[in-house]
């Protein structure tokens, strides 16, 4: 269940990127509760927009990735085509106020994801989260699951203007660290995640899980398709003992 493109240097690594959502954590069922606990809210303080049909589970999980804000107007778009833009501030609050209340409940850590980046740090291996999630819900949720322990550093998606595709957050880790983007490497779950590590000039695995807005990960240009991050500690941990 794995590929892997012989030009990635693994034995070079110093650090690595992990993602959050679709690659250790499935949060999927948080955004579903939270979405939907929105647009009743919405449509409560503003009875004049009528009844709303429930996101499913699917919907919701297609657009994730990019950040609450367009979560958010994907929604919209859906459900008010003609007043997404007017509600987007009012649905953001709420929605907002909502995960908040919810962050962790309807989620669950992947398998192998801990005994992964237990392995990952016992390579010597410094380790950074970079998500979209807004800090606000993500903080906790580390907190909550216990994965926090493992990061040096963690930057939610409204630590700077720029986010996932955009290679800035993760060059402020390789900045951070004090380390040439070519020490490390990013692990996630979509295209956005092997988009910004493209474009930042550092290597990227892909896990096969995670949402990756509904579409195959297979398609995704990236330097390697693992099981888990297990097996991408493996990877690593076996090339640097080989240096050894």
């Amino acid at each position: 269940m794995s590929r892997l493109l012989p030009s990635l240097a693994l034995s070079d690594l110093d650090a690595v990127i992990v993602d959050l959502d679709g690659t250790m954590v499935d949060t999927a069922g948080d955004f579903h509760a939270a979405i939907n606990a929105m647009l009743l809210a919405l449509v409560h303080a503003r009875p004049e927009l009528g009844p709303v049909a429930p996101m499913s589970a699917q919907e919701v999980v297609n657009f994730v990735g990019k950040g609450s804000e367009n979560l958010i107007r994907q929604v919209l778009g859906v459900r008010f085509p003609q007043q997404a833009t007017t509600l987007f501030d009012a649905a953001y609050d709420l929605y907002d106020h909502e995960y908040v209340r919810i962050n962790g409940q309807f989620s669950s850590v992947y398998p192998n994801v801990r005994e992964g980046l237990t392995a990952l740090k016992a390579a010597g291996l410094r380790l950074a989260c970079v998500t979209n999630k807004p800090e606000n819900f993500t903080t906790p949720l580390l907190a909550r699951t216990g994965l926090d322990q493992y990061f040096e550093l963690v930057y939610g998606g409204d630590a700077f203007a720029l986010r996932k595709p955009d290679p800035y957050p993760l060059l402020q880790v390789a900045q951070a660290f004090r380390l040439q983007p070519s020490a490390m490497l990013a692990i996630g779950d979509s295209e956005n995640d092997a988009r910004a590590a493209r474009a930042a000039g550092i290597g990227v695995l892909l896990m096969p899980y995670g949402y990756n807005h509904g579409n195959p990960v297979q398609a995704v240009d990236a330097d390697g398709i693992v099981a888990d991050i297990v097996q991408a500690a493996e990877l690593l941990g076996a090339h640097r003992t080989n240096l050894r």
